[in-house]
């Protein structure tokens, strides 16, 4: 009898973020540049374009594609907008922010310390999609995160249960 399949293959966690991009390859470029991603595979499609793409960011995989409009496949330019954000915990989150910056990303909010305890600062690549990249920096207790969202967002703000 075959041995039982791995519902969760070997180096893939339980979520992977997938996403659609114009332009994979030079997406997979930036990547490979911005973040030290590693390519596990390319399956080509159509007319050049790549139809799947595997990569290895740290101990996490991302899967990527080109746009494909017959299949309702868009990228952020196609649709004026993504909701996806990518979240990475690094060890050294000012190395890696510098590197993501010099790649070619924009920031959409500088690096800093935030009030839950996180050093953070979120970039959008050259793709339209948004990367938050963090390191822990000190334990907040639930009181103190509370306080601070209050603070930062108004006395309006309700506290969660």
């Amino acid at each position: 009898m075959p041995d039982k399949v791995k519902a969760v293959p070997e180096g893939f966690h339980t979520l992977t973020p997938h996403i659609t991009v114009r332009d994979a390859r030079r997406a997979i470029d930036f990547y490979q540049k911005a973040f030290g991603a590693e390519v596990l595979g390319i399956h080509d499609g159509p007319e050049g374009k790549i139809m799947h793409a595997t990569l290895k960011i740290g101990d996490s995989m991302l899967m990527l594609n080109d746009e494909f409009p017959e299949w309702g496949a868009l990228g952020p330019p196609s649709t004026g907008a993504s909701g996806v954000i990518i979240h990475m915990y690094l060890e050294n989150v000012d190395a890696a922010f510098q590197r993501v910056v010099s790649a070619g990303a924009t920031v959409k909010m500088p690096l800093g310390d935030a009030f839950w305890g996180d050093r953070y600062g979120a970039v959008v690549d050259p793709f339209g999609h948004t990367w938050s990249l963090a390191s822990k920096v000190r334990d907040v207790s639930k009181d103190e995160l509370d306080k601070a969202s209050q603070d930062m967002f108004g006395r309006g703000t309700k506290k969660s249960a």
